[in-house]
């Protein structure tokens, strides 16, 4: 195991008593002053000595870093698509999102910064418990609050990620209001916070990694996803935008992180070249 860590302190669960693959990490968090969680999933089959991609997937609001494994089996769909040949080897690092209020929104507070905890900090760890993701390439995604930090971290961040993929996301920071008690103004956000999805994307232009979202035709955000997609077709931002029957459920999550994998998966077997 490595030993170079940006943290204090790290406690990691004793493999033996978990599901295989699995492992649990407690670390005490520069970015955010306090200990925070992140579940792993580290494999069957993946070759000792290559490079091992790691992908970083967010939850939704109310949630924690157990919620893609415990409640969307997210670790059991890699693994049958790893076992059918659909899909390469990856680790999975599913990170709590610093538990402020009931989301934080992945962004950078004045008095904590979960945007560092989750783009920098997270890589690390999982280098810590795992090595050969040290120098790998490194992909993200999420779900609903999950899904706009996965667009927005991907976005602002784009020179630290191959792809970017997101469920049933949250488009616009003031769409939080709609799920969580506090209100926009209780984020007391950094001064050189940049919270827009597409103003980010428009920003950016030409440096984004293959980018892919959908949406369930269900779904209460549905339209703000369809408004984005527009927006990136207006602008010329090469995505793929999909939508499949379904609510905002675990049920739809489950089934469509497949599809995540299926696409970080071609970024890795054609080298990036993705149709948009």
């Amino acid at each position: 195991m490595s030993e170079a860590t940006p943290f204090r302190t790290v406690e990691l669960s004793e493999p033996s008593l978990t599901e295989p693959g699995l492992r649990f990490a407690t670390v005490k968090s520069p970015a955010l002053k306090r200990r925070a969680d992140v579940t792993f999933y580290i494999p069957e089959g993946a070759p000792d000595k290559k490079p091992l991609p790691l992908v970083l997937l967010l939850h939704g609001v109310y949630g924690s870093h157990w919620a893609w494994a415990l409640k969307g089996a997210a670790h059991r769909v890699l693994q049958k698509l790893i076992k059918s040949g659909e899909c390469e080897p990856m680790m999975l690092a599913m990170p709590s999102d610093g538990l402020w209020g009931d989301g934080s929104g992945y962004l950078h507070h004045q008095d904590a910064d979960y945007a560092k905890w989750i783009v920098e900090e997270v890589p690390a760890l999982a280098a810590h418990v795992e090595p050969r993701v040290t120098r790998s390439p490194r992909f993200i995604s999420g779900l609903s609050m999950g899904g706009y930090g996965a667009l927005r971290l991907g976005t602002l961040f784009a020179e630290k990620f191959a792809g970017i993929s997101a469920h049933s996301s949250i488009t616009d920071f003031r769409q939080m209001e709609g799920f969580v008690e506090e209100s926009v103004d209780a984020f007391k956000l950094s001064p050189d916070e940049e919270p827009g999805v597409f103003e980010a994307m428009l920003h950016r232009r030409g440096k984004l990694p293959p980018l892919r979202f959908d949406c369930g035709t269900e779904d209460d955000l549905i339209e703000y996803n369809r408004v984005l997609h527009a927006d990136l077709l207006h602008e010329g931002i090469p995505h793929v935008y999909e939508e499949y029957p379904g609510a905002h459920t675990w049920e739809y999550w489950t089934e469509h992180v497949a599809d995540t994998f299926r696409f970080f998966t071609t970024i890795l077997r054609t080298g990036g070249k993705v149709s948009a």
